[in-house]
């Protein structure tokens, strides 16, 4: 599926350099994409009154701030209504740890991503899971040792052109 949103290169030069650098101001984005001040700022505004640039937030470095485990945990419901995927995803939308979940396909229902201080706070988040009753049948959790590679940002360009990266 192509993009909704009708948007030219200038767009795209737009987008790629807020996902480096979205403290950046008008002057600083306008020399960067190649674009005067005004019309560079009216397109990063159109941008956001479309929906393609939802906010800004900070890149926060989490082991500056303390120990923590990611764990990414599959999830398996046990029925599979329309009214029990809404059920399960209220009932994992109440807890902050839970940073991301995806509907997905394959050998379980959900893939979550979770981020707590430690390994038993996270056993307890999961054990609370299971009590809050919302439809969890089973569930399996990798817990990330290491992150390897770790990229800000979507990669635009790909997928407003459908190019591959290895061309």
């Amino acid at each position: 599926m192509r993009s909704a949103a009708s948007l030219d290169r200038f767009d795209m030069k737009i987008l790629v350099h807020l996902q480096r650098e979205g403290r950046c101001s008008n002057v600083d984005l306008s020399a960067a994409v190649g674009l005067s001040e005004s019309p560079c700022l009216a397109r990063t505004k159109r941008l956001q009154e479309i929906g393609v640039i939802r906010g800004y937030g900070a890149d926060v470095a989490l082991e500056k701030l303390g120990s923590h485990v990611i764990v990414f945990s599959e999830v398996t419901i046990g029925n599979h209504r329309p009214h029990d995927f809404r059920k399960f995803e209220t009932g994992a939308g109440k807890y902050d740890e839970i940073v991301e979940c995806y509907n997905v396909s394959g050998g379980y229902d959900y893939l979550l991503k979770i981020v707590a201080p430690d390994i038993a706070h996270f056993q307890a988040l999961m054990e609370r899971l299971l009590e809050d009753d919302i439809g969890i049948e089973k569930f399996s959790s990798r817990i990330v040792l290491r992150r390897p590679l770790e990229r800000r940002g979507y990669p635009l360009t790909i997928i407003a052109t459908g190019k591959p990266s290895w061309e």
